[in-house]
């Protein structure tokens, strides 16, 4: 049995290196489906936090009437954070509101003079809500105006916001079903390539194999040096795949984050393990899966 399997593995070398051609044809092919499947899943995982950064920056505000105690107020947040579409409740006091806006505008001479002719503190204290996702602030907006604490309420400017905050999560929902169908497109188109890729390979060596059957060869004895062949083709691409992910990643990284605050190379390294498993699984298993695929349905073996 140990012999047998050891002269598979030489036979497997060897069809390798000698058809160095057809060998370097199989290792670009998979290297392709390989670093294909690894982009998809690393745009799919930038496609997430891109969508999570930008619903992190939606929120809505609730406005409360002069004269609602803060205690009133706290006690509206405290129900608000008991609902579970609630990420993050911020109370604003009037106060807290001006020093903002002083803050923001005290290099502006003619606002900070107009604020002055005002007298008095011409802002409300607000909540600022923020939820899990964007098709949720309606729930939230429902539930404040048949809360109990209604008549505390001057105004929630949802309804200012709401055409921005529907365009985002289309722009979601629009994304997530992109990249799902992206995947299967593109994984199809890389299958079928590699499968005939590997496919011409066996059926360049028909001679070879028909000799091995007349000698009495066992399925497994012709089917082994395919098969080795096949995880060769797979290791190398692998490693040439993995490398080019990194090569990739590091010329885009400062260009993408520069727009997007995504650090791709962040993601690799913190996604590295994963990433190989994947490529390792990609190369060596569907080059296997190919090649018996492959052997059985066209040479009849």
């Amino acid at each position: 049995m140990f012999t047998s399997l050891k002269r598979i593995i030489k036979n497997g070398w060897i069809a390798f290196s000698r058809n160095i051609g057809l060998s370097i044809a199989t290792v670009f092919v998979m290297m392709m489906v390989i670093f294909l499947i690894t982009f998809l899943f690393l745009f799919n995982s930038a496609s997430r936090i891109l969508i999570s950064t930008i619903q992190e920056k939606v929120d809505i505000s609730v406005y409360f009437k002069k004269g609602t105690t803060p205690e009133e107020i706290l006690e509206v947040k405290s129900s608000l954070t008991e609902l579970p579409e609630i990420k993050k409740v911020e109370y604003v006091s009037e106060e807290e509101a001006l020093n903002k806006f002083i803050e923001k505008h005290k290099d502006d001479p003619t606002i900070m003079e107009s604020l002055g002719e005002l007298g008095e503190n011409p802002f409300l204290p607000i909540l600022n809500i923020k939820a899990w996702q964007a098709s949720q602030y309606e729930k939230v907006v429902n539930f404040l105006e048949n809360d109990p604490f209604k008549n505390l309420i001057e105004k929630v400017d949802y309804f200012q916001r709401k055409p921005v905050i529907e365009k985002i999560f289309s722009a979601t929902a629009t994304i997530n079903k992109a990249v799902l169908i992206l995947i299967l497109v593109l994984v199809l188109v890389a299958v079928l390539v590699a499968l005939n890729t590997i496919r011409i390979a066996i059926y360049n060596s028909r001679e070879e194999i028909s000799t091995m059957r007349l000698v009495g060869a066992s399925n497994w004895f012709i089917r082994g040096p395919f098969i080795v062949q096949g995880i060769l083709a797979g290791l190398f691409a692998t490693a040439i795949s993995l490398l080019i992910t990194f090569l990739v990643c590091w010329g885009l990284n400062d260009k993408i984050n520069s727009i997007s605050e995504i650090s791709v190379l962040s993601l690799f390294f913190s996604n590295f393990y994963i990433l190989l498993l994947i490529q390792i699984i990609g190369g060596v298993g569907l080059a296997v899966i190919f090649t018996s695929i492959a052997i059985r349905r066209y040479l009849r073996v």
